[in-house]
């Protein structure tokens, strides 16, 4: 018998990818939503295929997008037990670095995108007494110099306790998760540390939705040993 429905954002790589592999270990059944559909499929089949996972092409930062990725999934599966607003990218550090269009993109992507999410699984998490992850990062909880990418971060922090406080009374819970640095396609070169990886952020994650309903974990930060700040 499945455990629930887990709706993964931004799922076609890195910790969206690997905590997909992990909740169906665990026996959810999966929604996998990007942009990148030949690579969502691919998972999807490797996953069991339609009893076990379903890939829906999402941009997150498109409001109908998001509606259709609930919807796909409420039609799939019947139910959305646990939503982990994953999809980000990053950026080059520096306020004259990049361009005012990748910084837009950033904001639409990384915040806009994530409360697209919460607002599209609301009332599907309601009725389950659900479960809402948002990825964050240690970025997020401190400002990183000239890092655009800090700051719609720490604006995923503030979502993650603005969502919690609305969810107050509903038997919702919210997880921020906040990773240090993780070796992902996230970067353009390898980290110059022993990074964490992918798997490493999808067991906190599974580790904050396996607990009793009673339990909310809130916020898990966590970095590489090797990680000085």
């Amino acid at each position: 018998m499945a455990t629930g429905v887990f709706l993964i954002t931004g799922a076609s790589s890195g910790i969206g990818e690997a905590t997909a592999r992990r909740a169906v270990e665990a026996g959810y059944q999966v929604v996998l939503a990007a942009r990148s559909v030949d690579r969502l499929d691919a998972l999807a089949a490797e996953l069991g295929g339609g009893e076990h996972a379903i890939a829906v092409r999402c941009d997150v930062t498109e409001w109908d997008d998001q509606q259709a990725l609930v919807e796909r999934a409420l039609d799939a599966y019947g139910r959305v037990d646990v939503a982990f607003a994953n999809a980000g990218f990053g950026g080059a550090r520096g306020f004259k670095a990049g361009t005012p269009e990748e910084w837009k993109d950033m904001v639409l992507t990384n915040v806009y995108g994530a409360a697209l999410t919460i607002r599209a699984a609301y009332d599907a998490l309601v009725e389950t007494k659900g479960h809402l992850l948002l990825t964050s990062s240690v970025a997020g909880r401190r400002a990183l110099p000239g890092s655009f990418y800090s700051v719609t971060k720490h604006a995923v922090t503030a979502m993650g306790e603005a969502a919690r406080q609305d969810f107050n009374d509903t038997g919702v819970r919210v997880t921020l998760i906040e990773p240090g640095v993780v070796d992902t396609p996230f970067f353009d070169s390898p980290p110059s540390i022993a990074a964490l990886q992918p798997t490493d952020i999808a067991r906190a994650v599974m580790f904050a939705v396996s607990q009793p309903a009673h339990v909310d974990v809130n916020e898990i930060l966590i970095r590489p040993t090797a990680q000085p700040g």
